[in-house]
């Protein structure tokens, strides 16, 4: 009995482990400043946008890819970061998600 709760808690405990490292803030700097403060959907995630920042602090799993920063490069125009701070995406994913940028 002892091992099943013993169990159970180990697998709550993953999850909350899991969960918390998606609730990461997932944050683009965008090459040029935007005109005003806006609140794109990208990724499954609605970002707020002020200047040459964006983030989303509510991210889905789909946030942080190459997709999702393909999706906010299409409404707001290239970026030159985007992710979480663990997870940044490298120079040649910043290339191609730049590829879909608004022109």
């Amino acid at each position: 009995m002892k091992f099943r709760l013993t169990a159970v808690l180990m697998a709550v405990a993953a999850g909350a482990i899991a969960t918390s490292a998606l609730a990461e803030p997932v944050v683009a700097k965008l090459q040029a400043p935007g005109k005003s403060a806006a609140k794109p959907v990208a990724g499954g995630a609605v970002f707020e946008c002020l200047g040459d920042v964006c983030a989303a602090r509510a991210p889905s799993a789909d946030t942080a890819s190459l997709r999702g920063c393909k999706d906010l490069a299409r409404q707001m125009g290239p970026v030159s970061s985007f992710g979480p701070a663990s997870k940044q995406l490298s120079a040649e994913q910043i290339t191609s998600c730049n590829a879909s940028a608004k022109k």
